[in-house]
């Protein structure tokens, strides 16, 4: 059987990802526990967060490295998290703020089946 994917990604946010690409180059997003939109996955060019110790690499959505704190992964591990896009201006820094969206993260448990097949998750 193939790896479940931990991260996923939805059309209308890989449209958003490929306008801020031709922005901006390579992208990589992060999902912090924070202020700022904390719960919302922020974007930024590849590089310009600093990714610490205590970040994991979750996965790739869309070319994009995803990476999320580990007290968020505790959180978040056994569930699957899609990246969408809903309208709005969040409170963050996240590159898609100045086009009147937001990325977002919608989340459901995995199966007792995909648990045994979960791709593996990366330190920092």
């Amino acid at each position: 059987m193939k790896p479940v994917p931990r991260v996923l990604v939805t059309d209308e946010a890989r449209g958003v990802i490929d306008t801020l690409r031709r922005e901006h180059g390579e992208l990589m997003f992060h999902q912090s526990g924070g202020c700022c939109d904390g719960s919302s996955p922020m974007c930024y060019r590849k590089g310009e967060f600093r990714i610490g110790s205590s970040d994991l690499l979750l996965g790739e959505i869309h070319g994009c490295p995803f990476y999320i704190s580990r007290s968020q992964y505790e959180y978040w591990k056994h569930t699957q998290l899609t990246v969408d896009i809903t309208p709005g201006r969040g409170a963050s820094f996240s590159l898609e703020i100045p086009l009147g969206v937001r990325f977002l993260l919608r989340s459901r448990p995995f199966t007792s089946q995909e648990r045994e097949w979960l791709e593996t998750v990366e330190t920092g």
